[in-house]
């Protein structure tokens, strides 16, 4: 549940941190840790080794990849031992930090939405590693969260071929007025990884996401120096990304026990 994280314990100048895992995403943690960027909150880090264990309990900070968890009852217990040890708990942002999303921000902002699609594919996944496809798309459930707020689970259909390794995940939302939004996750061998948009407003249509150079700076880089930021007491955990987090686990846990109960 804890995989591929960082945990800081203080030392006397620096913050000692261990990585959890060493999955891609631990890998590249330890490719930025002993590369920081200059002048920034995240050279203040030092790492100091790799392990596979749980590290709240122990009464440390931790920074953990989405999804943090693979229920948002899990996810809740997770923020309260947090909060009852007094210890930062940060979870991943890479899926927001990206300068395409950023782009995409800026231009749906202030717009009525009316309806809309966002349908994202890719290559196969291991469903016993990765959890049921709503929550190995919470990046994706993210993106609609923080572009068009909180939205109520309507219905979902989950189309698997076990054999050939493929599944097609494809769920309504109501957004604000009771606007749809569809969701579409779909995975098998030969689907190129790319996502896909329709988003129609009561001003005009975006059908494709921007294409802006990405940034130099990596985008675990930026997600690390946002955990160290919060070590350093320059900035906090939100309560707007708290809740983000735990509404879009809490869809993921409708849209699952939806597709369960459907014989």
């Amino acid at each position: 549940m804890l995989s591929e994280c960082a945990a800081a314990t203080k030392n006397s100048k620096m913050l000692g941190v261990i990585v959890v895992g060493i999955g891609i995403a631990g890998r590249i943690r330890i490719r930025d840790l002993l590369n920081p960027l200059p002048n920034s909150a995240k050279e203040k880090l030092k790492l100091i080794g790799f392990v596979s264990r749980k590290f709240l309990d122990a009464g440390k900070h931790v920074c953990v990849e989405y999804p943090m968890a693979l229920s948002v009852a899990a996810a809740r217990e997770l923020w309260d031992l947090a909060d009852s040890k007094g210890k930062i708990l940060h979870v991943e942002h890479i899926e927001l930090l990206s300068a395409e999303y950023k782009q995409l921000k800026q231009q749906v902002s202030g717009k009525e939405l009316m309806e809309g699609t966002l349908h994202f594919t890719g290559g196969p996944l291991d469903r016993q590693r990765t959890g049921f496809p709503a929550f190995s798309g919470v990046s994706r459930l993210s993106w609609l969260v923080d572009l068009f707020g909180e939205l109520t689970f309507k219905s979902a259909t989950l189309k698997e071929q076990q054999k050939q390794q493929y599944w097609k995940l494809t769920t309504l939302f109501h957004a604000k007025n009771s606007r749809p939004l569809i969701w579409i996750e779909e995975r098998g061998p030969g689907l190129k990884r790319k996502k896909r948009i329709n988003f129609q407003f009561k001003s005009d249509t975006l059908d494709h996401i921007p294409e802006v150079p990405n940034s130099h700076v990596g985008l675990f880089m930026q997600d690390l120096n946002l955990f160290a930021q919060k070590l350093a007491g320059q900035t906090l955990t939100e309560p707007s990304e708290k809740n983000r987090i735990l509404h879009c686990l809490g869809l993921a846990d409708e849209i699952r026990a939806f597709c369960e109960q459907i014989p």
